[in-house]
Formats: structure tokens, sequence, C-alpha cells
């Protein structure tokens, strides 16, 4: 499905700021954080302490110092919240709001397949569950799934759940054995290149941008293949003044609100799981502080290990550094 929103910034309704304005002083009066991510609906940004992509988050998440945090997100993305921040409770808006890509693998499936390559490492792309992550070697980001895989000692690894990231690595690293999980995010996997022509041909100055979970197609006529943080790093740095964005139809909003002397245009889709938090469940979700997130304790140590591993190796000061941390991490001796 083809989205072409132009450009516009956006301005809340008196009924929103109203919301807005009980949100941010329930959040003062329960020592809350509201913590949103790129997609969510331009209103929701008004109430955010943070917004950023999944590793920001996730990053921003574990050095919390709050009693409440809200995620307003999709859940595995909470359920990561909950993992590294165990002093805080964890809120979700919305129980329902879910994740296509992280139901597309199980930790059981993920457990069997790994009885086939004995020698890879398991590289779990943060979209997933905290069960799956505790199956894995290590977690990655869309940011980072690139330098993650060429520090790993390993010459085999098999990447889940995304199958179109995992082609993303695997063009970088040529060295490397990628074998891909069969999953894909409905939303950017439905995006096509002709979509990105047409584009192009009513934009021709633009520079097009494209998220690494669309396709292969979509990638390689991009100008960037880059994170939702990358795309504000490209667009803000680039003496280009219009791009054409294509991921979820959220990212617009976010790029127009911080950078409005710049025009950008989309080829994108809606996620409806992410459209499911509104301010009214935000409300809702202080007020009566719920939904509890909670990670089963039998879960918790694999995929903090996964977590743990991913940050140490960022920690790096370069390719080199990364890879020793690697080796080490994994028990592997220097040759």
């Amino acid at each position: 499905m083809w989205y072409h929103l132009y450009d516009v910034a956006f301005t809340p309704t008196e009924h929103q700021q109203e919301l807005i304005n009980r949100i941010n002083a329930l959040k003062k009066e329960k020592d809350a954080i509201v913590l949103c991510h790129n997609y969510q609906r331009p209103e929701v940004y008004e109430v955010a302490d943070y917004i950023g992509d999944s590793l920001a988050l996730c990053q921003e998440a574990a050095g919390i110092n709050a009693r409440l945090i809200v995620f307003s997100g999709v859940y595995f993305m909470a359920e990561s919240a909950a993992l590294l921040n165990p002093h805080s409770t964890v809120l979700v808006p919305d129980r329902q709001a879910g994740c296509a890509l992280s139901d597309m693998i199980t930790a059981k499936a993920l457990h069997e397949w790994k009885k086939d390559y004995p020698d890879a490492a398991v590289v779990c792309y943060v979209n997933s569950t905290a069960a799956v992550k505790a199956e894995s070697d290590i977690c990655c980001t869309s940011r980072n799934a690139v330098d993650i895989a060429r520090a790993l000692p390993h010459k085999q690894l098999l990447f889940v759940p995304d199958k179109n990231l995992a082609a993303f690595v695997a063009k970088q690293l040529p060295e490397k054995e990628i074998i891909p999980w069969q999953g894909y995010c409905p939303i950017h996997e439905r995006l096509s290149p002709e979509y990105l022509l047409k584009a192009k041909e009513m934009h021709p100055n633009a520079e097009i941008i494209a998220h690494p979970e669309c396709t292969p197609e979509v990638q390689a006529v991009a100008d960037h293949v880059v994170s939702t943080s990358g795309m504000m790093k490209v667009a803000r740095e680039s003496s280009a003044t219009e791009f054409i964005c294509t991921t979820e139809c959220g990212m617009i909003q976010r790029l127009k609100k911080e950078l409005p002397h710049k025009s950008f245009f989309t080829v994108c889709s809606v996620c409806f799981d992410m459209k499911k938090n509104t301010l009214e469940k935000i409300l809702s979700s202080l007020e009566n502080e719920e939904f509890v997130v909670e990670v089963p304790e039998e879960v918790r140590p694999g995929a903090q290990l996964a977590f743990d591993r991913m940050f140490d190796l960022m920690a790096a000061t370069d390719d080199e550094d990364r890879a020793r941390r690697a080796r080490k991490s994994f028990g592997v001796s220097s040759e």
C-alpha cells in the first residue's frame, strides 16, 4: 500500500492538549517516564521523555531511575525495558500492541533449529521476545547489526527473525555465512521499488532513505539504508533538502518535528500495532498503573546475557577492539 504524506507539521487539537497536560502532570506525581518509539502517533511524542529507535530505547531504559516506565511502542520493546531495568515497574498502555515479525519465531522453534548448526552463533534482532533472546547468543538492532555480526569469531551465523535485515548484513559481510530465519516485517515487506521510483519521479531532487527491514529490491534503489535513528542522522547531515523515506508512516512526523526546515515525503505502510497506543490509553495506564510487563525468571538470565554481549561490543573503540571483546565473551583465543 502506498501512502504519500506531504510536508506537514503536527499541531495537537484542544482535546489532545488537555490529555497531554494531564499526562505530564501525572508523570511528575507518580515519578514516571514515558519512552516512545519513532513509529508512534505524533501526539504521543508530546508526552514522551525520550523518543528513539530500538537501540536508543534499550539504552535509555537501562539507565532510568524512575518508579514507573510507560513504554509506548510494542510489547517486545517493553519486555526489553523490564529486563534491562528490573528496579522500575514497566507499563504498556495496550497489551495487544504486538509485533508480527516477533511472532514469526518461537523459542522452541529456535531451540530445534540450532541443533542443525552446532558451530553457528545465533544473532537475534531485538524485534523478538525475551524467550527467543534467551535462546540466542547475542542481540543486535538494525543500527548495529553489521558491526555485531562482523565482530563475532564465528564464520557461520544464524540470524533471527528478519530475513531482510539478514540479507542487508550478508551483503556487507561476504566473508560470513549468514543463515536467515524466514521472518519479515509485513509493514516493510509490502513496500515495493516501483512505488519508490514513482515517488522519485515526483520529487527528483529527493534522496531515498530505506529501512533495512525492507526487501533487498527496495534497498537496491535507495540512496541510504539505515535504521530510524540513522534516517534522522542522514537527513540532518545531508546537504539535500528533500527526502523520501520508506518505513512505517509515523517516521515522517518524527523527522518533520526534529528538522522542520527540510521536506520529507514517504512511501510507507501503517503499523496498526504501533498505533494502538493513544493519549487516552497512556493516561489510563498511568492512572491505574497498568498493564505491568514481567519477564519470566527462567528466561531472564539468557536474555540478559544476549543484551550484555551486545552492549559490551558497542562500547568498543573500534572494529579490532570489538572483535577482541567478542572473542573474550565467547571464550575464543586469538589466532
